[in-house]
C-alpha cells in the first residue's frame, strides 16, 4: 500500500519539477540567445517479488515478478537548435548561424554565450554592455590564430598612418596597331613616407611593331626619378606579356620582370617604387591602358567599421583604406549540451562538454555570423503549452495514486472498527 502512495509522491515531485523547466522556457520566450531545456523521466529502482525461472522437462519457465517504486527525473537537457535571426541594423549586434559561442571574459574568468548584444565602451573595448564582459578574439590582420586571445579595442577616430608607395599596378590594352615611336602617358597619384602625394607619369611607346615590343619612361614634373627610369615590354602573338622575353631585356630578377625606380621629396624617406606590368595585354583594340592601383595612402581616421560573416572586423578609414582590424573568436564543442549555465544568457565548461575548439566563424564546424542581427530564444510556445498539459495531467493523475491509497489506507483502519 505504502509503495503505490510514495510512488505517487515521486510522480508529483517530479512532474512538479517539469513544470518549473517548462514555466522557464516560456518566461525566456523573448530572451536573447536563450536555449530551452526539456525534462525526460526513467523509472526507478524495481522491487522483485519473485525471480525468473528457467524451463524444466516437465513445467514451462517463469517470468520474474517485479512492483515499480515510482519514476524520477533521467535528465535535464539543453536544446541547442538556433533560435530565429531578427535583424536590428545594428553592427556590432551579432547572432551566430550554426555551432558554436562568443568568447566573453572578465579577468581570468571565461564564458561562452550566444546572446551577440555588443557594443564599444568608451575605451574601445567590445563589450557585452549588460555586464561589462570584454569579447574576445585577436586584433589585426593575422593568417594564424594566435595561443592566447585578446579582448577586442576600437577606438572611435583612431588614426592609420600614412604608407609610401611600394608599387602601381597597370591593366588593361595596348593597341597592337599603334605606329612606332607613337606614345601613350598614363599619370598615377603616389605618397611618400609622409602621407602627401606625388604625381608620377608612366608614357609608353611603340617601338618594334614586328616583336610586338613597346619602352616606356617613368617622368616626374617636379622630381628627378633615379634608378630604371625606362625599360621594356614585350608581348607574345597571342597578345600576352611575354614575361621571359620581358624579364630579360630588363634585366630583372625573378619575379619582378622589370626594375624600380625611385625619388627623394623634401623631407621624407626616398620612395622605391615596382611598376607592375602583368595585367598589360596587346590586342588590335584602343588603348586602354590605366594605373588601376597603388598601394601607399595618406594619413587618416577611422569612420566606421563592418563585420562579415566570418567575424573579421573591417575598418573604412577618411582616406579610403578599409584595413582589417580585428577578428572576433567563436567557440565549438563536441557536446554544447554538457555546458553549464551560470545565468546572464552565459555559460561555462563542465566534465561532459569537452574542450573548446576555437577559431573564425565559418571555419572548422563553426557557424557564420550574422552582423547587424540577433537570435532569439528557441522556445516554441506552441510545443511548450502542450507540454504544460501533459505535465498537469500527469500530476493530477499522480495525486489520485495518492488519494486513492489514502482511501485503502482508511478502509484497513475501518477494519478494526
Amino acid at each position: 500500500m505504502m509503495r503505490s502512495m510514495f510512488a505517487g509522491v515521486s510522480g508529483l515531485r517530479n512532474h512538479q519539477i517539469r513544470m518549473d523547466v517548462i514555466a522557464n522556457n516560456i518566461a525566456n520566450v523573448n530572451t536573447i540567445g536563450f536555449k530551452k531545456s526539456r525534462v525526460t523521466f526513467q523509472e526507478m529502482l524495481t522491487q522483485t517479488m519473485q525471480g525468473a525461472s528457467s524451463p524444466q522437462n516437465n513445467r514451462g519457465g517463469t517470468n520474474p515478478q517485479q512492483i515499480g517504486l515510482g519514476m524520477s527525473i533521467a535528465s535535464i537537457d539543453t536544446i541547442h537548435t538556433d533560435g530565429g535571426t531578427q535583424s536590428t541594423g545594428q553592427m556590432t549586434d551579432l547572432a551566430i548561424e550554426g555551432d558554436g559561442f562568443f568568447i566573453v571574459r572578465s579577468g581570468t574568468d571565461e564564458f561562452y554565450t550566444r546572446a551577440g548584444n555588443f557594443s564599444f565602451d568608451t575605451e574601445g573595448n567590445l563589450v557585452n554592455p549588460a555586464n561589462g564582459l570584454k569579447v574576445m578574439g585577436w586584433m589585426g590582420d593575422v593568417e594564424k590564430i594566435p595561443e592566447n586571445l585578446s579582448s577586442i579595442v576600437i577606438t572611435k577616430g583612431q588614426p592609420i598612418g600614412a604608407q609610401a608607395t611600394t608599387e602601381i599596378v597597370y591593366i588593361n590594352n595596348l593597341d597592337a596597331d599603334t605606329p612606332d615611336g607613337s606614345s601613350y602617358q598614363v599619370p598615377m597619384k603616389v605618397y611618400d613616407s609622409l602621407g602627401r602625394s606625388h604625381t608620377i607619369y608612366i608614357e609608353f611607346t611603340k617601338v618594334d611593331t614586328l616583336n610586338n615590343e613597346w619602352s616606356y619612361t617613368v617622368t616626374s614634373p617636379t622630381w628627378t626619378i633615379n634608378g630604371a627610369d625606362t625599360g621594356t615590354l614585350i608581348f607574345d602573338t597571342s597578345g600576352q606579356l611575354d614575361i621571359a622575353a620581358t624579364r630579360a631585356a630588363n634585366g630583372a630578377t625573378d619575379p619582378d620582370i622589370v626594375n624600380t625606380f625611385s625619388f627623394d621629396p623634401d623631407g621624407a624617406d626616398t620612395v622605391t617604387i615596382m611598376p607592375n606590368f602583368f595585367g598589360l595585354t596587346q590586342n588590335a583594340q584602343e588603348t586602354t591602358v590605366v594605373a588601376h592601383s597603388q598601394d601607399g595612402n595618406p594619413p587618416g581616421s577611422l569612420r566606421t567599421i563592418t563585420i562579415d560573416t566570418t567575424g573579421t572586423i573591417t575598418g573604412v578609414f577618411s582616406n579610403g583604406i578599409n584595413k582589417e582590424l580585428a577578428q572576433i573568436a567563436l567557440a565549438a564543442f563536441d557536446n554544447p549540451s554538457g555546458l553549464l549555465k551560470v545565468g546572464d544568457n552565459l555559460y561555462q565548461k563542465s566534465n561532459n562538454s569537452g574542450d573548446s575548439r576555437i577559431g573564425q566563424a565559418a571555419t572548422g564546424g563553426r557557424g557564420s555570423i550574422a552582423p547587424g542581427s540577433l537570435e532569439m530564444s528557441n522556445v516554441d510556445l506552441s510545443e511548450e503549452f502542450t507540454q504544460m498539459i501533459i505535465t498537469q495531467r500527469g500530476f493530477q493523475a499522480n495525486s489520485r495514486i495518492i488519494t486513492t491509497s489514502d482511501e485503502m489506507l482508511q478502509e484497513l483502519v475501518n477494519l478494526k472498527r
